[in-house]
């Protein structure tokens, strides 16, 4: 594992290198501007992530391409896999909170069938952790799941009079006073879903190695009605497969822990993971990471499973949704500033929390990117800038940042039998360019969101960690300008600067600002009915487990 540390450093180093060589290449000719110096000094910040990104999918394709089971080739307990293991007790913790249960329950049904029919159901608990406040809701929480146990007997329902530490605390206060006699975990969110083999495989995983205490599968997008999610989940489930393959294959058994859709091994979890408050009192709400990271310091193997089959979840219905989460994710990664020097962590530990930091932090620096270059070529400094280099490096960098997905799609197209579950290699082609043009108008609108929100959490705004709303929905025009009005005036400004001052750099400021100005349009199109419909009706970006759905009830 050194040697494959050391490898994966001198790459992302090698990748950083070539970025600000590319970037002296732009800048250098006819001397430096003081605004060219401040891009570069933020594009460095930058730098690290985008290798990281690039570094993560090269290694992940090469492996995905010249393994014939990638899976283990990176989690060695697939391999010891004994036939016929099946001894250890399993609760599985389901985490509600004011959800529509009509939604959350038949996942679970299909999990409990898929067990029933394995032979495997007298393993396995269900359990119902609410943490739903309001009374209406909660009562019509309890008559849905009263319901559900008049088919599943067994199923087991607690709800919690407060909700101390989130989901966290949720976890841990079942873990104290219900999990008694059960030595595993399955956890999953209110939209998970995951199917009886893959939670078998798991379990199967957990008894093949004693030092295993989380096994974190791989989870991609349920099939999705609206456009949105549908687009931004296509191109995340090819991205996470190289991802993550890549990262499992250097980081080992002190890899990641998402929060779900993962078995864990109640005993070391209960001992290592109770979450003390901050140093200012606040609960910790990116606790995941934080969890995985005690384990490593403790000893045991945290280990990601780099397989998506029978793994899935929800995602955000529409743009807001999708800005909401983020700024909670952000609020919750920035904490992490406040446990990089805590005693007691291993060095490959502090870099999975520093990761989940740069995740956000890139966002302000990238801003300040598009900003001063901007600024540059308003007062002239880009006059002398030669385009052949500004090309290269505009290229470099989108395509490092974009690594994952396109060596995900490289797979795809490059195999066969993964093309033909997409409907064929031109039915997943087009599905990848929609999806790449999709991310293009997208990313800066969510960049500037998050810099925005991250220049203002210092002064003490929090987003909380509020009920999510995970239906799909249309959204009016006035509802959308009313949240992205400081992003198109961004878009604006940007682009009415270079008009009035250097007309020749607008098409530069296209790609990286565009999305600026569509920012209102993109979010009601890409909500609409109508438009979700026709990407629906033409298969546009369709998933395996759509097609599989369509043609079972055809």
């Amino acid at each position: 594992m050194p040697l494959r540390r050391l490898a994966f450093a001198l790459l992302c180093l090698a990748l950083t290198g070539l970025q600000l060589w590319l970037a002296a290449q732009v800048m250098a000719p006819g001397g430096w501007t003081a605004w060219e110096v401040l891009a570069l000094l933020c594009l460095a910040g930058t730098a690290p992530w985008t290798a990281l990104c690039a570094g993560n999918a090269l290694i992940g394709l090469a492996i995905l391409l010249r393994t014939p089971h990638p899976p283990a080739a990176v989690l060695p307990a697939l391999r010891r896999i004994r036939p016929g293991a099946g001894r250890m007790h399993t609760a599985i913790a389901v985490c509600i909170r004011n959800e529509a249960m009509a939604e959350v329950l038949p996942p679970l049904a299909r999990l409990l069938d898929g067990l029933a029919e394995a032979g495997a159901a007298g393993r396995f608990t269900l359990w119902l952790l609410s943490d739903t406040q309001e009374p209406g809701l909660a009562a019509a929480e309890a008559a849905a799941i009263e319901a559900f146990r008049a088919r599943y007997p067994a199923t087991r329902y607690r709800r919690r009079e407060g909700n101390a530490g989130f989901k966290a605390g949720n976890v841990m206060d079942f873990l104290d006073r219900h999990a008694n006699g059960a030595e595993l975990m399955l956890c999953l969110d209110a939209d998970s879903e995951m199917s009886a083999r893959a939670v078998l495989r798991l379990a199967a995983c957990m008894e093949a190695d004693p030092r295993l205490a989380i096994v974190q599968q791989l989870i991609v997008g349920r099939p999705a009605a609206a456009a949105f999610p549908r687009l931004f989940q296509f191109g995340m489930r090819a991205g996470m497969r190289a991802w993550a393959t890549g990262q499992a294959w250097w980081q080992g058994p002190e890899g990641p822990y998402w929060g779900h859709n993962a078995i864990i091994r109640i005993e070391p979890f209960r001992r290592h993971c109770r979450l003390e408050a901050l140093p200012d009192g606040s609960p910790i709400l990116s606790h995941d990471q934080v969890e995985a990271v005690r384990l490593h310091a403790a000893g045991w193997k945290v280990c990601c499973l780099p397989e998506e089959e029978g793994s899935l979840e929800g995602n955000p219905p529409a743009l807001p949704e999708f800005m909401a989460r983020d700024l909670r994710w952000a609020a919750g990664n920035m904490q992490y500033f406040a446990l990089l020097r805590l005693p007691g962590m291993t060095w490959m530990g502090r870099w999975q929390l520093l990761q989940a930091i740069l995740l956000f932090l890139g966002a302000p620096l990238w801003v300040g990117v598009l900003a001063f270059a901007a600024l540059n070529a308003a007062t002239g400094g880009a006059a002398g800038t030669p385009g052949a280099p500004l090309l290269a490096l505009m290229a470099a960098i989108w395509a490092m940042l974009h690594a994952p997905k396109l060596c995900g799609y490289a797979e795809v197209l490059l195999k066969p039998g993964l093309a033909a579950a997409y409907g064929g290699r031109a039915a997943f082609l087009r599905g990848a360019l929609a999806e790449l043009a999709f991310t293009t108008l997208l990313d800066p609108v969510s960049i500037l969101n998050k810099a925005l929100f991250l220049a203002r959490l210092p002064f003490g705004t929090r987003p909380g960690w509020a009920p999510q709303n995970r239906a799909a929905r249309g959204i009016a025009w006035a509802d959308a300008a009313r949240l992205l009005w400081p992003h198109t005036l961004c878009g604006l400004a940007v682009f009415g600067l270079l008009l009035a001052t250097a007309p020749g750099a607008l098409a530069w400021a296209l790609p990286p600002a565009g999305g600026l100005l569509l920012a209102i349009p993109f979010c009601v199109a890409t909500a609409a009915p109508r438009f979700s419909e026709r990407l629906r009706r033409h298969g546009l970006a369709a998933t395996p487990e759509e097609l599989a759905t369509a043609e079972a009830t055809s």
